[in-house]
């Protein structure tokens, strides 16, 4: 190699390495409408393969330098007193994390109820106290889950039954300094559907738990959803889904942030941080597996009798513009993982999200 040529090797090399370099800098920070960073956490059911509780998700969160864990499963905590709690609590804030709490269905006449924790009242007052143990500002709930649109009275019989329990323990809340968010879960309720709940629970004390995967199980786009709820959101359990079009209607499966490929995820937190200041970004990864919602068959609408038309046509046109994505075992560990993984880093390096990042 002659003398020239080495350098114009040389100049390729720093140039292409200058490229790379770029490409892999991360954004400038986001931030919310208050003009503060935007918090990013982990929802423990991200990683329920790995079977972690109590002290031992304390560390796994602190090792991803994340800022909040939420704990939205009660046996997870690895204990049931509010002893063993506030000292959860602390071991969480000596290591920068936020906790945050939450458990199941609260609605006594969901498909989904369980009564591991007794009545729906007993179940909801038994989070609230173990959340102010925590140092928990917000216990999140469900109400149940996509079946429950089938069954006698829809889903307006099961909401005004949520609303009943949650009335029931509103005194003990405001006495504890704890409020409740609901979640739009597993195909249960839409974003217009959980406002209304919130709406007559009472706003004050209830505001939402927003899921914009679950969003796409109730046949909405995202963005629009979170136009719904941002303004009464408390917490989040949020990650990304591919969307297409089958023979009998469209799939959804849940994928890593910036994998599914239909939804614009800059526009989203740039609107997030408009709605949602202060509110933490908590990353619920559920990957792996495929659900089909066969609109275009008789019986389908039953669910949905009320779903306006708008509201259908941008779900519709996320369907028509995403890609197929490959199933795989939702219930391996390194799946899980690398799904959670992925998605800290594209937020962190891609939007801009975090705060010790």
């Amino acid at each position: 190699m002659n003398r020239r040529d080495f350098v114009l090797s040389i100049a390729a090399g720093a140039a292409a390495a200058s490229l790379e370099s770029a490409h892999a800098r991360p954004v400038p920070p986001l931030l919310d409408a208050k003009g503060a960073r935007i918090p990013v956490g982990m929802d423990n059911f991200a990683v329920r393969a790995l079977g972690l509780k109590g002290r031992a998700l304390v560390d796994y969160a602190a090792n991803l330098r994340l800022e909040t864990l939420f704990i939205t499963d009660l046996p997870a905590l690895g204990t049931m007193t509010e002893a063993g709690c506030k000292d959860l609590g602390k071991a969480a804030a000596d290591k920068g994390l936020q906790l945050l709490l939450g458990s199941w269905s609260i609605c006594p006449t969901s498909k989904s109820f369980k009564k591991d924790w007794g009545t729906a009242e007993e179940h909801l007052a038994t989070g609230l106290r173990l959340s102010r143990a925590a140092g928990s500002p917000y216990f999140r709930v469900v109400l149940g889950a996509r079946e429950d649109r089938r069954t006698p009275g829809g889903i307006e019989a099961r909401i005004a039954d949520t609303v009943n329990v949650l009335r029931s323990q509103r005194s003990l809340a405001q006495d504890l300094g704890v409020k409740v968010a609901v979640e739009n879960h597993a195909g249960d309720m839409t974003a217009t559907e959980l406002v209304s709940l919130i709406e007559a629970a009472g706003k004050d004390w209830v505001g939402a738990n927003m899921d914009c995967g679950n969003s796409a199980w109730t046949l909405e786009d995202p963005l629009q959803a979170l136009e719904v709820l941002g303004p009464y959101t408390f917490t989040t359990s949020l990650r990304d889904s591919a969307i297409w079009e089958t023979p009998k209607g469209a799939k959804v499966q849940w994928t890593a942030f910036g994998e599914g490929q239909c939804i614009d995820w800059k526009a989203y937190f740039a609107r997030y941080a408009q709605l949602c200041p202060g509110v933490a970004v908590n990353i619920e990864t559920i990957g792996g597996f495929q659900v089909e919602f066969p609109y275009l068959e008789p019986g389908f609408w039953e669910a949905f009798p009320k779903k306006p038309a708008a509201e259908f046509a941008r779900f519709l046109a996320l369907a028509r513009k995403g890609k197929a994505a490959t199933a795989f075992n939702a219930n391996d560990a390194a799946q899980q993982e690398g799904e959670l993984k992925r998605s800290i880093a594209y937020l962190r390096d891609v939007i801009g999200l975090g705060v010790k990042a």
